[in-house]
């Protein structure tokens, strides 16, 4: 079983379940270290999985969640005022990417939640710690925004439109980013 079909099957697992679902019982089911099962819940929450740790193991959350990946452009000094615009609709902002022609996708996770994560985040930016993406690729980046239904993504969208922060894809550009 690869890793891949491994955490299909824990998300499958979880999905079945309405009470928690221990750890060491996964990797029992499963024929695998526990440890195993501490780096897929990982990797399967970064994918936007709702997955709550308890004392009892692991419950997946059952609301629903759509995710949309929206390219914009706008200024450094449009970014607080972007992603307020994101979690002001109650969407998450769960990353940052841009596409490079030389270097392919570029990508961080924020997991951006609230104006608190916004703060946060900016304060990085001005600290130096690190500088945006989006400065790689003169303004151009996307964001993959999660949120509970495609109305309040579809709302995002045409606020971003609005605001004039939505760009058009172009020729050289993969639609699925994430098969390269």
């Amino acid at each position: 079983m690869t890793g891949e079909e491994r955490r299909t099957r824990i998300l499958s697992l979880l999905k079945k379940q309405s009470e928690p679902v221990s750890g060491s019982a996964l990797a029992k089911e499963l024929q695998v270290t526990r440890q195993v099962i501490v780096q897929d819940i990982a990797l399967i929450r970064a994918r936007g999985y709702d997955i709550q740790s308890t004392y009892k193991g692991y419950l997946l959350e059952q609301t629903p969640h759509c995710t949309r990946v929206f390219k914009v452009i706008h200024e450094d000094a449009d970014v607080e005022r972007e992603l307020q615009l994101y979690v002001d609709m109650s969407g998450v902002v769960q990353d940052v990417f841009v596409y490079h022609k030389r270097y392919g996708v570029v990508k961080a996770e924020l997991n951006i939640r609230s104006r608190r994560d916004i703060a946060l985040y900016l304060e990085d930016m001005r600290t130096g710690k690190s500088m945006p993406l989006k400065n790689l690729t003169s303004g151009y980046h996307y964001h993959t925004i999660v949120a509970q239904s495609e109305e309040i993504l579809d709302a995002i969208q045409e606020k971003l439109q609005e605001e004039g922060f939505l760009a058009q894809l172009k020729d050289y550009e993969p639609v699925d980013f994430w098969s390269k």
